[in-house]
């Protein structure tokens, strides 16, 4: 009997991954509540080495699939692009319920708040110091990607090199200016909903500059090794696309919560 697929498609093997990635998961938010209630992070430790362990092993079966079997075709790819949008898509509103929770609290704040926006007794951050510096990161770290992104579309290896390089270590620079920001910070997430809503929002953008910052290594590291071709790289794409709407969404909120919500 014929092993040979009569179709483009890529059916994939038995994996152990979304099952401890699952696991890892459920680990990672109970040792999030223990180190909360607790003060123990021994929990929290555990759930992120399992979820770590898994995105690396997951990752590696996903590029020995797509770089050495063959089995990323163009039909497989096309849906791995679609994925790639309607994935981009619902972050989207994920971020606009931030947004919108947002706008709700600050057109019309209520007696409880003062009557005004930001909530008496808040100071507010300046957004021409750490927040703009954080802009200009971002939008370099925009340009150094695209760079790169021509530089692979060009056969250029050691421009897409350098370019993943500087869009990394942007990545890494904006997330320590934002760690400091949030030690040096005026008030806190219980602060009423500006602390809130401020927090949640970049809080959680700043955890897919993490997200988006590993994805663009992984990328580093599989182009350094001759993974990516000219006409075959989506996961370089993916990481591209990621990394653009990270940045859009970084401008809405400089201009909505840094800006114009102090």
């Amino acid at each position: 009997m014929s092993t040979h697929a009569n179709h483009p498609y890529h059916l994939v093997d038995q994996s152990p991954w979304p099952l401890t990635g699952a696991i890892g998961a459920l680990v990672t938010v109970s040792g999030l509540l223990s180190w909360f209630h607790q003060y123990s992070t021994n929990l929290l430790f555990l759930g992120l080495t399992i979820t770590s362990l898994t995105m690396f092993q997951w990752w590696r079966d996903v590029t020995r699939e797509g770089t050495f079997q063959g089995l990323h075709t163009y039909p497989v790819t096309l849906g791995l692009r679609w994925g790639m949008i309607l994935f981009i898509v619902s972050e989207i509103f994920f971020f606009l319920s931030f947004f919108w929770a947002f706008f709700h609290s600050s057109l019309s704040p209520t007696t409880e708040l003062g009557a005004m926006w930001p909530p008496a007794g808040i100071t507010p951050f300046n957004p021409l110091q750490i927040p703009l510096l954080n802009t200009a990161i971002l939008l370099a770290s925009g340009v150094t990607v695209t760079w790169a992104h021509h530089g692979l579309m060009e056969g250029n290896h050691s421009q897409t090199l350098q370019g993943l390089f500087f869009t990394v270590t942007l990545g890494i620079y904006f997330s320590i200016l934002q760690a400091y920001e949030y030690i040096e910070a005026p008030f806190t997430i219980s602060d009423a909903v500006y602390g809130a809503t401020f927090y949640v929002a970049t809080g959680f953008h700043g955890l897919h500059v993490i997200i988006g910052t590993t994805f663009l290594l992984v990328c580093l590291v599989r182009h350094a090794l001759s993974h990516f071709s000219v006409s075959h790289h989506f996961g370089f794409e993916a990481a591209a696309w990621y990394w653009h709407f990270v940045d859009v969404v970084w401008l809405f909120l400089y201009i909505s919560i840094y800006w114009w919500g102090s």
